[in-house]
Order: C-alpha cells, then sequence, then structure tokens
C-alpha cells in the first residue's frame, strides 16, 4: 500500500491483492481454497493456498497486510474458527482462535487497520452477535455488541471509522432491507442507518473511503446498491452486475470493487469503478467454481 493510508484496504497502490475464501464448490463440496487477483489488473485467478478447515459461508476482515477469516460451515458444522493469512505471501492460512459463538452466514465482515468486526449470523438460531478482534495479535476474539436488527445472510463495507451491515434474514425467514452501522474503534451495539434499494440477504459487499457497495443477493439478484459510509440514509441503485447471483464474494482498492464467484457454483469475477455508478465489467474467472466464500485483501 501507499503512504496514504485512507481506509482499512482501500488503497492507491498497483498491484493491491484480493483473495477469495473458502466457499462451496460443485457437488455441494466444502472448500478450503484461496485464491488471488491484482485488483486494479484484470484477469484470471491465481493459487493462493489453503484455509486451516474447509468451509463456506464465513466472514472475512482485513488490515494493511493480513486477511481474517472467521466462522462458517464446516464439516463439524457451525465454526468457530479464524484464520489469517499475509496478503503479501502466497502460503496456507494459519489458526487465529476462535470467535465467541460458532456460527455461520455472519457477515462479510468489518475493519479498520487495527480491528476486525464479525456480525450475526446462524448457531441453530438467528444471532446477532458482533465479535471483535484485533488483527495484528492473534487470539480469540471479544464481545463487541448487538446488531440493530437480529439476523442471518447480511454483508459488510467499511470506512477507516465506521462499519456498515446490510440485508440478511430476519427471524420471521423475511428477507430484510435493513442497514445498520457501529463506530469500529468504539465497542457497543449497533445503530439504523437505513435500507437497501431491495430487501435481500447474500450480497457482496465492496467499498472505498467514500462509499460502499452491495451485489447481488437473493433470487439472483443482478443489482448493486450504494450508500456514502459516513452518511446515514437509504442506499442508491448503482447498476448491475454481470451474471445476477448471490453468495458471491467481494474485494476492494481504492478505486475498485470486485465480486467473485457465487450461486450456482460460479466462477465469474466482475468489477466496478467505486466512484462512478454503472454496470460491472468482466474481470476475470476464479481457480474453482463456488459459492459462499469471503473476501480479505491487502497489500
Amino acid at each position: 500500500m501507499s503512504n496514504i493510508i485512507i481506509n482499512p484496504y482501500n488503497f492507491l497502490v498497483a498491484g493491491f491483492r484480493g483473495c477469495y475464501c473458502g466457499g462451496r464448490s460443485t457437488g455441494d463440496v466444502q472448500s478450503a481454497v484461496i485464491d488471488y487477483i491484482t485488483i486494479d489488473t484484470i484477469g484470471n485467478a491465481t493459487t493462493f493456498g489453503n484455509l486451516t478447515v474447509a468451509r463456506s459461508i464465513l466472514g472475512g476482515v482485513s488490515s494493511e497486510t493480513r486477511g481474517v477469516c472467521a466462522g462458517g460451515n464446516s464439516a463439524s458444522g457451525y465454526d468457530n474458527t479464524i484464520d489469517y493469512i499475509t496478503v503479501a505471501t502466497t502460503s496456507n492460512a494459519i489458526n487465529f482462535g476462535d470467535l465467541t459463538v460458532g456460527r455461520d452466514n455472519l457477515t462479510g465482515g468489518v475493519s479498520n487497520l487495527t480491528r476486525g468486526c464479525f456480525a450475526g449470523g446462524w448457531s441453530g438460531g438467528f444471532d446477532f452477535t458482533i465479535d471483535y478482534v484485533t488483527i495484528a495479535t492473534t487470539g480469540n476474539a471479544t464481545d463487541f455488541g448487538d446488531l440493530y436488527q437480529e439476523r442471518r445472510g447480511l454483508s459488510g463495507v467499511s470506512s477507516d471509522t465506521r462499519g456498515c451491515f446490510a440485508g440478511g434474514t430476519d427471524p420471521s425467514y423475511s428477507q430484510t432491507n435493513t442497514i445498520d452501522y457501529i463506530t469500529i474503534a468504539t465497542t457497543g451495539n449497533a445503530v439504523s442507518f437505513g435500507d437497501l434499494t431491495t430487501s435481500s440477504q447474500g450480497c457482496a459487499g465492496v467499498c472505498n473511503s467514500t462509499y460502499g457497495l452491495f451485489g447481488g443477493g437473493n433470487n439472483n439478484l443482478d443489482g448493486i446498491d450504494y450508500i456514502t459510509i459516513a452518511t446515514t440514509g437509504n442506499a442508491t441503485d448503482f447498476g448491475d452486475l454481470t451474471v445476477a447471483r448471490q453468495m458471491a464474494a467481494g474485494v476492494s482498492s481504492e478505486t475498485r470493487g470486485c465480486f467473485g464467484g457465487g450461486t450456482t457454483y460460479s466462477n465469474v469475477i466482475d468489477y466496478v469503478t467505486i466512484d462512478t455508478t454503472g454496470n460491472a465489467t468482466d474481470f476475470g474467472d476464479l481457480t474453482v467454481a463456488r459459492s459462499m466464500a469471503t473476501g480479505v485483501q491487502g497489500e
């Protein structure tokens, strides 16, 4: 990354890397695969390594150099595993610690340079827990607070100060358009932010220091919404993905957001220029077609 630090994982850097971690591949097989792209250069993904546990519907957060993947659904059920990778160095993930509650369907995660937060999910019932970790220091997660609305299958975007959680399924098993937010550096419960344009679960989040985008979602939506992270309010239409899908994973630089994979076992990566509304463009392909992965990024 450059010396101009803007937010946790979005920097004006040629060669900034995004990693797609885990998921579920053809035949409903849990995946441990990690692959990566150079976000500002179009092309196919390259093999990076493997998670410590093959799992899907997990969450990811990032610092300047490290990506952290938490929870998910594994062969043993609702998983509390937290792994980490050093994004600049291809290798297998290393154990970081445990979540406070083993669960899947938790958010894609929100983070600043220091702290990462994982919210909501499913652990045999709906969960409103927000956990946090100090990304540079291995160890178990700590309770942060609760979501504004209890739900699973939500998505996250963040600036250097604020994390926003969008969409999901609520305890009535209805899709929700809820967006809530936290101040990442300060523990406490989430507060209402506004609404998505459409109630949906399984969106993928990408962001820069100003805007957060939510792409796709339940029933294979192709729409992309955006919010201005610093200003509460409802989301606005941004454009469309190249392929309608849900449960994709997002990675971002300061200029570009890339949506990878999704149902049904897609290998598609497409991208948008975050500051400019419009439809997504083809980027390349994942190494393995899959859905329910998570994205992390860094230098």
